[in-house]
């Protein structure tokens, strides 16, 4: 349990242009849980956590930028709860560029476990950390949007959003060198 006064979990919650999230984890180990407040990603905070937005400041200040097209990578203390087989996917799905996609089998092949395609989309559908470890950019093979815990809306508004920012990062003119 995270009931240890050296180990409490603290929580707070966010507005954000996919909705409200919930953000929590330890202040001394780094951010556990990022949760939709609908769809089946929706978590509610267990009754011996802690109310506290001052461990999340920087969390909510990337995830701002990254919803400002200012972000496309975060530099957070993460602290996610999974088997190793899980955070080897999450670690994998962390290596996908923004503004890009891959499939499960491509993230199967990435782990090494090139069969393991169902257990690379149980693994995806755990993640604690939507957004942050970006499951959203995982499709079918088919190039379908599948499965969500903020829902297919979300996932297809946060792609959209990374592939406007890519795009309009290509196009932009360079910028003069100064000559110092």
């Amino acid at each position: 349990m995270e009931t240890h006064a050296e180990h409490t979990t603290y929580y707070t919650y966010i507005d954000t242009p996919v909705g409200k999230l919930m953000l929590a984890g330890c202040d001394d180990h780094g951010l556990r849980y990022i949760a939709f407040q609908c769809g089946k990603g929706a978590m509610a905070p267990k009754p011996e956590w802690k109310q506290s937005a001052a461990p999340f400041r920087a969390v909510e200040r990337q995830l701002r930028e990254y919803f400002q097209g200012k972000r496309t990578d975060f530099d957070l203390q993460l602290h996610p709860k999974g088997t190793p087989f899980q955070k080897s996917v999450w670690k994998a799905l962390m290596k996908i560029p923004y503004g890009e996609t891959r499939s499960y089998g491509d993230i199967a092949r990435a782990v090494g476990r090139p069969t393991a395609v169902r257990a690379v989309g149980l693994a995806n559908g755990r993640n604690p950390l939507p957004i942050v470890v970006p499951c959203h950019r995982v499709i079918g093979a088919s190039g379908q949007l599948v499965g969500y815990g903020g829902g297919l809306p979300v996932k297809q508004a946060l792609l959209d959003r990374e592939r406007e920012v890519s795009a309009a990062r290509r196009t932009r003119p360079a910028r003069p060198r100064s000559s110092s």
